[in-house]
């Protein structure tokens, strides 16, 4: 926490002594700019303050480059500069490309809104930073606002060429005490150096300025903060005096609203009466007509059951009387291969021919006798299908319900 608040003060220092001190001499900054080059510095340190360390072949390391290369996909005009940083011929290291894509993001004047859109996206950025990175808390965003002001910049900076992979970066606190609000420090320290303290008192004293306007800087944070929570405390208490105004009105309608049913229910009420005695008249009447088509139904049962029972007796005998004629015809069948056989024999003898033709005559006497026979049977067969089908024909007349089974049974029976 105390490192976060820091870096915002260090970034909110450079920031403003920067554009100050181009306002002032109105002229294009290169990268020879000492406020730019500790610009660059403050950034890199909040950039790296809460990377997760990854390992790789060469060891550990913390690069800037994983996050700042994660713009070309939320920003597409971001990829001419992330292209443009990897075809540098001179740059080898990660820290390199992103000190490189700090500085072409500046001269585009769009380091501000590249940034935003990165810390919109914590989803993303977690997978590089940890929980407390500066990038992922509210310090972040507040660095992010200020380098809005970096827009009225005109920066000329070459980067092909530069050595910045070598670069080390170390913040010089002196160059921010020159611009110290604070005039009874200033005036105590020239008076010090006056006098010919030496050099090791000077720079502590330096050191303990520069701690105690950190202070003052967190100080002025603080109350700033305090001012806010307080806004935020009476917006809170307005939202809940507005909500509890509109609970409150809610509460009369739906009082009024259930009045008026309880009213409504009162006078409806008899008339629910009224019809539920109706309906449940009603349901006896459907019970009783019910009650009376079950006992139909038994009754179309038990009729259907003893009609099925005397179709298969008279199947049944239908079935004998035609086992009964296909013997009589193979009766008729072996007579006439006789005859054929005796009539052969008789023209072979005179003598044998009138005993043949007696046998025969006999033989075809005991035909007509079996073909009247058959006849007979045949007269018996249609007369008994013609009572089957008279009965079948009452069977419907008496069973409606079964109709079109019972055709079936009648078709199948008159065959």
């Amino acid at each position: 926490m105390l490192i976060r608040a820091n870096l915002l003060n260090m970034a909110k220092l450079s920031i403003k002594g920067l554009i100050e001190s181009a306002l002032s001499f109105g002229r294009t900054l290169d990268s020879d700019y000492p406020p730019l080059q500790q610009f660059f510095v403050v950034m890199e340190h909040c950039l790296k303050h809460g990377l997760r360390v990854k390992k790789s072949f060469l060891g550990f390391n913390k690069s800037l480059w994983g996050p700042l290369e994660l713009v070309e996909k939320l920003c597409p005009e971001a990829a001419e500069i992330s292209a443009s940083v990897r075809d540098l011929p001179g740059l080898k290291t990660p820290l390199g490309r992103a000190r490189a894509w700090l500085r072409l993001a500046l001269m585009q004047k769009r380091l501000a809104d590249y940034l935003r859109l990165l810390i919109t996206r914590k989803d993303l950025l977690s997978d590089f930073y940890e929980n407390s990175a500066l990038m992922l808390e509210e310090e972040g965003a507040v660095i992010v606002g200020l380098l809005v002001g970096l827009n009225v910049i005109d920066a000329n900076l070459c980067v092909k060429g530069e050595d910045l992979d070598s670069q080390v970066g170390v913040i010089d606190f002196s160059m921010y005490l020159k611009n110290d609000i604070d005039d009874y420090r200033s005036e105590e320290r020239n008076n010090i150096c006056s006098l010919g303290v030496s050099v090791a008192i000077v720079k502590l004293f330096l050191v303990i300025s520069e701690i105690f306007l950190l202070s003052c800087v967190q100080l002025a944070i603080a109350k700033n903060n305090i001012i806010k929570l307080q806004e935020e405390n009476q917006q809170l208490r307005s939202e809940n005096s507005l909500i509890l105004l509109k609970a409150q009105q809610q509460l009369e309608v739906t009082q009024g609203d259930v009045s008026v049913e309880r009213d409504t229910y009162k006078q409806s009420r008899q008339g629910l009466d009224e019809m539920y005695n109706e309906a449940q008249r009603q349901l006896k009447e459907e019970c009783q007509l019910r009650q009376d088509v079950e006992n139909e139904l038994v009754v179309q049962v038990s009729m259907k059951q003893e009609m099925e029972l005397a179709m298969k007796l008279l199947e049944k005998d239908i079935h004998e009387k035609q086992d009964t004629l296909i013997g009589l015809r193979h009766q008729l069948d072996e007579v006439k291969a006789i005859n054929v056989e005796m009539y052969q024999k008789m023209q072979s003898s005179d003598d044998e021919m009138k005993k043949k033709n007696n046998m025969i005559s006999r033989l075809e006497e005991k035909t007509n006798q079996i073909t009247a026979t058959m006849k007979q049977l045949e007269q018996s067969d249609k007369d008994l299908l013609s009572q089957t089908r008279t009965l079948a024909m009452s069977f419907v007349k008496c069973a409606s319900t079964d109709t079109e089974h019972q055709y079936k049974l009648v078709k199948d029976i008159s065959f």
